[in-house]
């Protein structure tokens, strides 16, 4: 079997969008005219690829529970944008969020700050180690699902599907990092943001958590993974060639056996 990525052209990144969750997932990214129209479906097992260009600045999550009709309208459990499958504003809190924005040196980031509903990694690949950044792993290495405070949970046919942020919950000024928080200095970990950090280390867990949180890297490509650790090996097809996270060179796609997932590429067998 032979598969072609997405052609990555100068100036634009590859991002690679990959659902290893037991549920079926709508994500959703804004802006989105880069990313089918801001919205779609994938089925456990299941990637799409898409190309933005630099310049590009935006967010990407995952909706929980959806129902959409034929004419693209619908509902969500968690995250919804609205009522419509292809997003053009930002998905509802709790959601866990990953953050980009691209240039000669990419900022991105994975964001607990408004809650979570869903374990993301963002893994940079083939990124240039010589044009400066750090191209770490950014997200989550549990699910904060499992063990989310009762007072924070948002429930869902007797299940927990998400978890509220305490800023969103509680509303005071320290939760929220505002006032006399609002500031690195007074705006500290608080119990809550450190039960969010165990589950998710290379995530926000609250407004100023930056040493830990927010990372860079040059002439990268992303994989955005939900439902995945952020140690777990992940690969994407640049042209004609698989590219995997923690490789020290790009790998043919020869000698690789992967499962194959449902993507926006051609295929040949």
């Amino acid at each position: 079997m032979y598969a072609q990525g997405a052609k990555r052209s100068e100036g634009a990144r590859i991002f690679t969008i990959i659902n290893n969750c037991k549920e079926t997932i709508w994500p959703a990214v804004t802006p989105g005219q880069s990313f089918e129209g801001g919205g779609f479906v994938l089925k456990t097992g299941q990637s799409m690829v898409f190309t933005a260009p630099v310049g590009w600045s935006g967010r990407i999550w995952g909706r929980t529970g959806c129902s959409f009709g034929r004419d693209g309208n619908g509902s969500c459990e968690t995250a919804s944008c609205g009522s419509t499958l292809k997003c053009s504003a930002s998905g509802d809190p709790p959601a866990t969020l990953a953050e980009f924005t691209l240039a000669k040196l990419d900022f991105y980031d994975v964001s607990l700050v408004d809650g979570y509903n869903l374990p993301m990694a963002v893994t940079p690949v083939n990124g240039n180690s010589n044009g400066g950044g750090n191209c770490s792993v950014a997200g989550c290495d549990g699910d904060l699902r499992e063990n989310c405070p009762k007072e924070l949970a948002v429930k869902a046919n007797g299940r927990t599907v998400a978890c509220r942020s305490a800023c969103d919950v509680f509303n005071t000024d320290q939760y929220c990092c505002r006032g006399i928080y609002g500031n690195p200095s007074t705006c500290q970990p608080t119990y809550y943001s450190k039960l969010f950090k165990a589950a998710c280390p290379g995530a926000y867990s609250y407004a100023y958590d930056d040493p830990t949180s927010i990372f860079t890297c040059t002439d990268a490509d992303y994989i955005i993974t939900f439902c995945s650790k952020r140690q777990a090996k992940v690969c994407s097809y640049r042209g004609n060639r698989l590219v995997c996270s923690g490789a020290t060179k790009v790998e043919s796609i020869f000698s690789w056996i992967i499962p194959m997932f449902v993507i926006n590429w051609w295929l040949w067998i």
